[in-house]
């Protein structure tokens, strides 16, 4: 196995910006044998995904700071600081960032593959923090991305996002 030790400190990098939003992360697939993948992820109020579900992870989240209105399945919770969440694989969600401030979560993938999607969607992050006016890539880029990109890593969009 190749696998080793891994120590990361947060700030660090490597990051990736799509979504308007920072993915840290902190192990990925390439360091895990594929099992495991861990990102610190930072978005700003309003940021919504459509209902979407992956058909080769299990995704699960611990918020560190911050409100997001979840959908799992056919129930909405709403996440903040200190809640966990566990998404089986398959099961149709989306959210979205609620209140004033940006949402800071760990957010974990079994096998760890997901992460590598953001970053073929998104550009790599010249800082550890949100894109700035001018950083990153249009909305009309990034859409582009997603739809040639997804469907090779399972990503199966199945519905509109949560109403803002």
């Amino acid at each position: 196995m190749g696998e080793s030790v891994v120590v990361h400190r947060t700030g660090e990098g490597p990051g990736t910006w799509a979504m308007g939003s920072l993915f840290e992360h902190l192990v990925g697939a390439g360091e895990t044998d594929g099992r495991l993948g861990v990102s610190i992820v930072t978005q700003p109020p309003g940021i919504a995904t459509p209902l979407h579900r992956h058909t080769r992870e299990a995704e699960a989240l611990f918020v560190l700071e911050g409100r997001i209105d979840y959908r799992a399945g056919e129930e909405t919770h709403e996440l903040t600081d200190g809640t966990f969440l566990y998404l089986p694989l398959g099961l149709p969600h989306a959210f979205r960032i609620r209140g004033d401030r940006p949402a800071r979560f760990l957010s974990l993938t079994a096998p760890g593959g997901l992460m590598g999607l953001y970053d073929e969607v998104g550009v790599p992050a010249a800082g550890m923090h949100l894109p700035g006016e001018g950083e990153g890539l249009s909305m009309e880029e990034e859409i582009g991305r997603w739809n040639e990109v997804g469907s090779r890593y399972g990503l199966e969009v199945v519905g509109p996002p949560i109403p803002e």
